[in-house]
């Protein structure tokens, strides 16, 4: 009677373990998608500023007062 008590809750430990697993990759995954999504789209506003600064750089042409700060 004592192996199978010990054997049930053994079995039932590594189910409470199993679940815990299953909650935690549940978790992971759900970061690892939101990571991505942001990554997409910081990788859109990259190339879009990279697309406004060729185009603005071929269309005006900038002086060193243009590139001062507001405060000089």
């Amino acid at each position: 009677m004592t192996d199978t008590s010990a054997i049930d809750q053994r079995l039932m430990e590594l189910e409470i373990k199993a679940s815990f697993t299953e909650d935690l990759l549940d978790k992971l995954d759900q970061v690892v998608v939101r990571q991505q999504a942001q990554i997409d789209t910081l990788t859109r506003e990259v190339i879009a500023l990279r697309q406004q600064t060729y185009t603005s750089s071929d269309n005006v042409a900038r002086s060193v007062q243009d590139e001062l700060p507001p405060h000089y």
